[in-house]
Formats: structure tokens, C-alpha cells, sequence
């Protein structure tokens, strides 16, 4: 604080120019001091001054609340910086209140805004940016840059101003991580990493750039410039900014800085006994049933999930489906279909159960196709609507869950299917993006969809209440609704909608930047006319995360069965140490066409890894000879060395978890804290255990 009372975030002794607000906001008439493309100098948050502060301890965790106002408008902004002694994150919220006399008409708030993250003196030569594009059947696809190719140098001393760039990502439309993932970084050359996460569905941007010489970050929610977000604050009325966490570690660079998000994450998501037990799940749409199920076909796969291990069965979509016109644009009631399941649906369910299985079903609750009869009896208000007219996308409307009409409607659907038929599981699919939001009166779209964001949220956990035991998954056409807004409720995340084997690797190897291990769901999808290469191949992608099994597995050879089996009774042995190990990458973060990548677990006890060789030309590119960022190229193209420095000069036993007939190799060197890996043929993978058995001295 400076003696006007202004608050900024930074060490003791920095430089007070380089630092940032601690809440940026316009307004309508209150916009920045220095036009341009960023969201910081705003008037409105220069003016902002300290008035005081709180601080609690809360279970574990410290908080402190910084009380602000605006003199010129009236407003109160409480500023709330959470974190743990001894950890690494700084989670913050804001909440804004309208003390005045005179509406305030708001266009952007920041969540957090920090600055000087790297001081004056040459050090953003040396920062990285991280970044991830994330698409259909594509995410979580990891990018870096240097900063300065990113933020160019404009010799401000020569003008006199700071630039009017940044480095921002953002989200659009209602699929939150249809684009970017809400999760960047920076990192410099002395292993040191800030990493940031946004916590929201329903409309979020991030922008990093330079200020008075030194690198600033600001988090944000929606806004109106990207997301068609403005919200009226009454006299005596309040809003609260979505949740956003920083994470910064002075050693081990991203992996160090992904750990310690990784335990955050699990801090801050409502507790259930799934995220401990990890129950095996089946799941029959993935290249096998693809939205078709009937009794005669569903009651074989339940027979061979069974006896293959798996704990839970779901079937996927097309259960309600007895239209002749097809069933994409008639949801919405969700009955079983007669023709489908001609002893009823409830007949399979207690199949399933009869197997030793929890039986689960797909919904696509916030829809309500054209040609449902729900789009004719629930009233206009109860959907999303946009210039007085319902909203259409994809033949689908969007129900608002603010409306008591449609909360009531997904009640009885989801009170029926779990308190009536004994469904356990529930898969809760989103397959279109409804654009920027919806307009109830006089509110912005954008506002509409936090709304009505907010409100799904709150059913969620009211399933849970009323259902302790039902354990929900989060889908987005795979992975496009990914934040841990979803996942501070929901157990699950399903990590993509990739049919393709070979390209499902990278997917699954950088899964855990987007979501814990343990709630991870990662397709695996064997089949009868697989080799058993191809087989171990796409079971081993899912045995650090959570296995979705699919397939024919009825089909099989006795040969092909064992090796299901097999893999599901190694992954019931290791998943207890799953929910409490931190992810890395010996090889970093993977590319999209990698011909080698490999992801670990880190844990009390022994290190877990799982590798894959891609055949170049068939889902991946060649390797490249010598160093490739953490690893390295061996005298082949069948061996692999990786670097795992938390291992350095240890004794470690390498250990083949998976597949047991294998031909790879692993030779350990504790000097140099390398593990050369084998794997003769392209198309291959393993999971290893490493165990420490001497003293080392871990980085």
C-alpha cells in the first residue's frame, strides 16, 4: 500500500511502478487510462483504496479478505486471497458491492491481477510461455513460446508508454475449453514456474504481458468484449467474480508447478468415496454400440464387462431412442425406449447388477430437442432465449436452469432414474456450444449464461445431496467443458471423444494439466480384430487416470481376454496410491505427433510410468536425434532415454506392471537420473513401477 492508500500485490522492496492493481474493473464511463487491447490501468481500479482487512484460519488454510472502495462511484470490492501455510497457491474471489445511490453498469472484473512477477533487469528475455490449444478429439494439446516472441520489447523509454498488447487467451460460447484450456504459465531458466488456473464454465480470459519492465498476469470471468458480459449493479446489490488460483514453485519448473495444482485441485472439490475407491467402468458407446443399444446386444458386453473386471457398466446413448426420425433432435424425457429393451430397460439394469456391477446411464440434461414434446410443454422462459426468441442450435434448445420449470423437469428425470431404477452412475454429456448466453429481460447474454452456469452447478450438488452415493461424470463432447467449476462437483471428466488409438496417447499423458489423475477418464478400447500389441496398447493409456473400458469384449479370443483382465487386475492393485501422486513429464509435456511419449506418477512410495512408441506416419513424426527437451534419443529408434530427477542418485528397480509378456526394457542410471526404455516395435507401450531401493537426493 502507498500512502494515497492504493493496494498492490508484490515482495517487500519492489518496485511500486511495475505492480498492478489489486482489482481492475470497468464500467460503462469508467473504462482504462491507456487504451488498448489489456484490461488493466483501469480507472476505476487506481481509484480503488484500502479501507482494511481480515484474516482467518480456516481448516487448515488462511484467509485474508482486503476491504477497497471507489470514492467517485461507490463501490466496495472485498478482495479474498486464500492459501495454506507451506503450500504454493494463492486462490482469490472478489466480490463487488454498488454502495451508492447510482446503478454501475460493469464490463470486466478481474479475479486476480499481479504484477512484477519477474523484476526489471533483463529477466523476461528468460521466461517461457505455456499455453494449451484444446479441441474435439484433440485437447489438451500443450504449447510454449519465449515470452518475448510473444510480448516484443518496444523500447518504452524511447515513447515513454507501455504497450497496448498482451498475451491473452480466452473462452468462447458455452463450451468452456472448446479453444484453450483455462490453465497457463510461465516459466525461466532457474526452474522457477507460475501457473495459473480460472475456475469457470461460463466464460473466462487470461492476459500476460509486460508493465514498467517486469511480466504482469491477469485473471478474469467473463467480459463484455469477448463474451458479451455486462452486469447492472443496483445501489445495495453485490456480485461475485468466479475463482481463480496462482501457483508458483522456485524449483522443478512445470512439473513442480502441475503437482502442486494437482493438490489444490483435490482441496478445493466436494469429497466423495469415488475419488478414493476408483471403480473400473465399462462403458458401451466407444467403437463399439456407438448410441445403439438394445437388450440382445447390451446383455453379451454386460456378461464380458463382468468377468473382465469391470465395476461399473454404462450405457451410453440411445437408450430413450424410439423414434424413427432418430433421436438427436427428440430428447429431452428421457424414458426407455420399448422397442430397444422389449423386457423393459430395467430388465439390463438388473443384469448389470446381477454381474456385480453399479449400472449407469448417459443423459444430456441441459438440452431439449426440437421435436420433443418438452420443447412444446415447458414454458419459453424455461430456455435459453436471445432477442425475445428461443435459442436453436444443432436442433437442440438449451434449457435455463435458473427456471423452476426446468430444474423440476431434470429433478424428477434424474429422482426417477437413480431413486426409482437403482442407476449409481451418471454420464452428463454437453454436445453443443449455445453461443454467448441467454437474455432473461434486460441482462446481457453473457450475465444469462454465469446465471444459468451457477445454477447447474447448484443442481449438481443437489443430485449429490439428495443421492450421496450417485457419482457423476463430466462430458463435453469428450473434453470441451473441462474447468474445475465441473470438476470441483462432479467426480469424473471424460478426457475426449478420440476413436483412434494411436492418437489417443498425447491426449491421455497430458490429461492430468487439465484434471487430477483419479478423475481422469481415459478410453480404452480393445477389440477382437486387434493384435495384442494393439490391445495393451490402448489399456495402458488409461491405467494412470480412470479406465473406461469399451469394446466387443465379448468377442474375444481367450489370448485377447487374458490380456483385458490382466490389465484391469494390475489397475486395481495400483489405484489406491493414484489419488495421492503428482504428475510429471520426462519427456515433457507431450506434442500431438510425438513419436514417443511418456507420463508418470509420482507417490509415497514408487514412481509409476507409462510410455508409448508411435510409428512414425501413423499418428506420429519421427524423432528427432539427441536431446528433445527432457530426454533423449537412444542409438535407435527402440529405445528411449528419460530424465526423472526427483530419482537422481537413487537405486531403482525398474518393474514391467503392464503388459506382462512384453518385450520392453528399462535400464536405470542413478548418476545421471535417466531410465533408457526399450520397446522393440513401433505401436507399443508399458507401464513400469520404479522403485526406490537406497538413499538419493531428489530435485
Amino acid at each position: 500500500m502507498n500512502d494515497t492508500g492504493a493496494v498492490r500485490l508484490g515482495r517487500p522492496g519492489q518496485d511500486w511502478a511495475c505492480l498492478v492493481p489489486l482489482v481492475e474493473v470497468t464500467a460503462t464511463g469508467h473504462g482504462r487510462m491507456w487504451s488498448g487491447e489489456r484490461f488493466i490501468e483501469t480507472a476505476i481500479g487506481d481509484r480503488l483504496t484500502y479501507r482494511g482487512h481480515e484474516t482467518v484460519q480456516d481448516g487448515g488454510r488462511e484467509r485474508t479478505t482486503i476491504r477497497l472502495a471507489d470514492s467517485a462511484t461507490s463501490l466496495a470490492a472485498d478482495v479474498t486471497l486464500e492459501t495454506r501455510p507451506g503450500s504454493g497457491f494463492l486462490r482469490a474471489r472478489v466480490r463487488l458491492a454498488n454502495e451508492g445511490a447510482s446503478a454501475l453498469r460493469l464490463e470486466s472484473v478481474s479475479t486476480l491481477a499481479l504484477g512484477g512477477i519477474v523484476d526489471a533487469g533483463g529477466g523476461l528475455d528468460g521466461l517461457t510461455l505455456h499455453w494449451a490449444d484444446n479441441d474435439w478429439l484433440a485437447e489438451c494439446r500443450w504449447r510454449q513460446d519465449a515470452f518475448r516472441e510473444r510480448v516484443v520489447p518496444l523500447s518504452r523509454s524511447a515513447h515513454g508508454h507501455e504497450g497496448r498488447g498482451c498475451f491473452e487467451r480466452y473462452s468462447q460460447g458455452s463450451w468452456s475449453t472448446g479453444r484453450h484450456l483455462p490453465v497457463a504459465g510461465l516459466t525461466d531458466g532457474e526452474g522457477r514456474a507460475w501457473l495459473w488456473q480460472i475456475e469457470s464454465s461460463a466464460g473466462w480470459r487470461f492476459e500476460t504481458g509486460e508493465r514498467e519492465g517486469a511480466a504482469y498476469v491477469a485473471l478474469f470471468g467473463p467480459d463484455d468484449a469477448h463474451h458479451q458480459w455486462q452486469h447492472t449493479l443496483a445501489p445495495g446489490e453485490e456480485f461475485h467474480t468466479v475463482p481463480a488460483v496462482l501457483v508458483r514453485t522456485e524449483t522443478g519448473g512445470l512439473d513442480a508447478a502441475f503437482g502442486e495444482l494437482t493438490d489444490y485441485r483435490r482441496s478445493i472439490r466436494r469429497d466423495h468415496p469415488d475419488h478414493r475407491t476408483l471403480p473400473v467402468i465399462y462403458n458401451d458407446y466407444m467403437n463399439t454400440l456407438l448410441g445403439d443399444p438394445t437388450t440382445e446386444r447390451l446383455l453379451p458386453l454386460i456378461e464380458a464387462a463382468g468377468a473382465a473386471g469391470a465395476e461399473v457398466f454404462v450405457i451410453d446413448a440411445g437408450w430413450y431412442d424410439d423414434d424413427a426420425q432418430g433421436w438427436w433432435d427428440a430428447v429431452g424425457a428421457w424414458e426407455p425406449a420399448p422397442r430397444r429393451f422389449p423386457g423393459g430397460l430395467l430388465e439390463v439394469l438388473d443384469a448389470i447388477r446381477e454381474h456385480g456391477m453399479t449400472p449407469g446411464l448417459w443423459l444430456e440434461p441441459e438440452v431439449v430437442g426440437v421435436r420433443s414434446p418438452l420443447a412444446r410443454s415447458l414454458p419459453d422462459e424455461a430456455f435459453f432465449r436471445r432477442g425475445g426468441l428461443r435459442v436453436t442450435e444443432h436442433g437442440r434448445h438449451h434449457l435455463d436452469l435458473r427456471h423452476p420449470a426446468a430444474r423440476a423437469h431434470l429433478d424428477e428425470v434424474v429422482d426417477r432414474l437413480v431413486g426409482e431404477w437403482g442407476v449409481g452412475y451418471l454420464k452428463l454429456d454437453y454436445n453443443i456450444n449455445i453461443g454467448p448466453g441467454t437474455e432473461n429481460g434486460s441482462e446481457s447474454p453473457g450475465a444469462g449464461l454465469l446465471g444459468h452456469h451457477r445454477a447447474h452447478l447448484d443442481w449438481m450438488a443437489s443430485l449429490l445431496d439428495r443421492h450421496p452415493g450417485l457419482v457423476l461424470e463430466n462430458c463435453g463432447s469428450g473434453g470441451l467443458r473441462m474447468d474445475y467449476a465441473q470438476l470441483a462437483v462432479a467426480q469424473l471428466q471424460s478426457t475426449s471423444d478420440q476413436q483412434d488409438l494411436l492418437r489417443y496417447p498425447p491426449i491421455a499423458a497430458a490429461a492430468a494439466t487439465a484434471v487430477t489423475p483419479e478423475q481422469a477418464a481415459v478410453w480404452a478400447y480393445p477389440q477382437p480384430d486387434h493384435t495384442l500389441d494393439e490391445i495393451a496398447f490402448t489399456l495402458t493409456g488409461a491405467l494412470l487416470g480412470r479406465v473406461h473400458l469399451s469394446g466387443f469384449l465379448n468377442l474375444m479370443s481367450p489370448e485377447q481376454s487374458g490380456l483385458v483382465r490382466s490389465a484391469v487386475s494390475v489397475y486395481k492393485e495400483l489405484r489406491p496410491e493414484l489419488s495421492g501422486a503428482r504428475p510429471f513429464w520426462p519427456l515433457g509435456l507431450p506434442g500431438w505427433e510425438d513419436e514417443w511419449v511418456a507420463h508418470g506418477l509420482r507417490g509415497q512410495g514408487a514412481t509409476l510410468l507409462s510410455v508409448w512408441r508411435r510409428e512414425p506416419g501413423n499418428g506420429a513424426a519421427p524423432t528427432v536425434s539427441g536431446h528433445d527437451r527432457n530426454g533423449s534419443a537412444g542409438t535407435d529408434r527402440t529405445d528411449r532415454t528419460l530424465t526423472i530427477p526427483h530419482l537422481r542418485g537413487a537405486r531403482v528397480q525398474p518393474t514391467v506392471l503392464y503388459p506382462a509378456t512384453t518385450d520392453a526394457a528399462a535400464e536405470w542410471d542413478a548418476d545421471a537420473g535417466r531410465l533408457t526404455v526399450s520397446l522393440p516395435r513401433g505401436n507399443t507401450a508399458v507401464l513400469l513401477r520404479l522403485s526406490s531401493v537406497g538413499a538419493h537426493s531428489s530435485e
